[in-house]
């Protein structure tokens, strides 16, 4: 059966599943045939709801228009139907909402008007200079260029993400995305060492994105870069961009000088919480430090797989300094660190909690119960066991309600929305990690 999808051609076994994408197998609007108009109402949505939900989400109207024009004849009955299910499916399709999309900037000069003269002549006279043992770049080597799929160079040059236009036709529109969190990386925001340089960088790109991608499509969704090694300069950025209002989190660097659940960074908590905006958590960064626990790295391979390693700290830092029992309304989105991790981090914590429960009073429940109250987590990179069954699993415990979908788009490890999930999710549970989920954490 072929799936309406992502057009695979399944088995004719009588399986439920796409053996590809694993949605649903759904019917052809064309399947409808003659008798399914004899069905009685009953056989009717059987029929309808067993076979096609993809295609028909409107049961009883469909029914009523079937009876309705019923009258017609049976074949002109059946034309008009199918035009009525094609247009019932276009209302109620699933949108998504995607909570890492990555702009770049197509040169420096485009923050020039965002930008001091002061700190306009720094950027061409120094450049970039980062806490790490390289200047100017990152100590490893990207898997790719710009660590971007490689159909994702604009036709009209610049770095992928550069481009409004290609990427509204590449991603945004064929893909039906509805809203797009933007979560941007150039420039290493977060890893200058010289910090005021670093806050003036990351005031002129929370412009630059609202004049360059928010104030042109509607769609994508600005955040709030406030680096929080310097925390009364995060501050006074945090607040500038409240009074524009149109910023959807706080970000800050799960890679600086010193864990996050320090109480330095509480201020910046306090902000959020007050102004009801979710402190967004995402991937990269140089603090100085070596990335891994155990030293620098040899491969880019070693590096990149440290990421979740960094979230799983930087969870334990939060949860068990006290954030959560502090601040109990503040939401942390962790992005791009993918969730395979969640479940063994937090048994530990509450092992631990056990154990040492009088040296951190301040804790008055196990972290499990924070981490399933306070904290959601981004999908992108998805883990993929063997077993779609172990995915399932995973899921069930991290908790359906907690996941945000996001594509990592133009990024080399993309997730396809339409192929991310090798494991069967209800319409429901679909509709919550692509829409629901992001819609009222963001208010969207």
């Amino acid at each position: 059966m072929l799936c309406q999808r992502c057009n695979f051609a399944n088995p004719e076994d009588g399986r439920r599943y796409c053996e590809r994408c694993n949605s649903y197998l759904a019917v052809k609007p064309g399947a409808f045939h003659n008798d399914l108009l004899q069905l009685s109402r009953e056989q009717f949505v059987e029929t309808v709801s067993e076979g096609l939900p993809l295609i028909y989400n409107n049961v009883e109207a469909l029914w009523n228009e079937a009876q309705e024009i019923a009258r017609l004849g049976n074949r002109r009955a059946v034309g008009i139907l199918q035009l009525f299910a094609e247009e019932e499916a276009a209302k109620s399709r699933l949108r998504i909402i995607d909570c890492d999309v990555h702009p770049s900037i197509h040169a420096h000069s485009d923050l020039d008007q965002f930008l001091t003269k002061r700190w306009q002549e720094h950027l061409r006279t120094y450049g970039s200079h980062l806490r790490t043992p390289y200047i100017g770049t990152t100590p490893y080597p990207r898997s790719s260029p710009l660590i971007a799929r490689r159909d994702a160079w604009p036709p009209t040059g610049g770095p992928p993400g550069s481009d409004l236009p290609f990427m509204q036709k590449q991603y945004l529109d064929p893909l039906d995305v509805e809203f797009g969190i933007l979560q941007v990386l150039d420039l290493f925001i977060f890893s200058q060492q010289n910090l005021e340089f670093g806050a003036a960088i990351q005031r002129a790109i929370n412009d630059w994105q609202l004049a360059f991608w928010s104030d042109r499509d509607s769609r994508l969704k600005a955040s709030i870069l406030a680096g929080q090694d310097d925390t009364e300069l995060a501050i006074a950025e945090i607040e500038r961009c409240a009074k524009i209002g149109r910023h959807v989190q706080i970000n800050v660097c799960p890679r600086a000088n010193e864990p996050l659940g320090r109480r330095r960074y509480w201020p910046i908590y306090a902000r959020a919480q007050e102004l009801g905006l979710p402190l967004g958590i995402h991937v990269g960064g140089y603090g100085g430090h070596a990335p891994t626990g155990g030293g620098w790295p040899s491969y880019y391979a070693e590096e990149h797989q440290s990421n979740a390693h960094t979230m799983a700290a930087q969870l334990t830092s939060l949860v068990l300094e006290g954030v959560p029992e502090r601040f109990p309304k503040l939401k942390i989105v962790f992005i791009e660190g993918g969730f395979g991790w969640i479940p063994s981090a937090t048994w530990r914590m509450d092992r631990h909690f056990e154990a040492f429960r009088s040296e951190v009073p301040h804790l008055k429940r196990k972290p499990s119960e924070y981490v399933k109250e306070h904290f959601w987590f981004t999908t992108q990179p998805i883990d993929e066991p063997d077993e779609g069954k172990h995915l399932r699993s995973l899921i069930d415990w991290v908790g359906v309600d907690r996941l945000l979908f996001s594509s990592d788009y133009p990024h080399w490890d993309f997730d396809d929305p339409r192929f991310a999930f090798k494991t069967p999710l209800t319409e429901v549970e679909r509709a919550k990690i692509f829409n629901g989920n992001a819609r009222a954490l963001y208010k969207l």
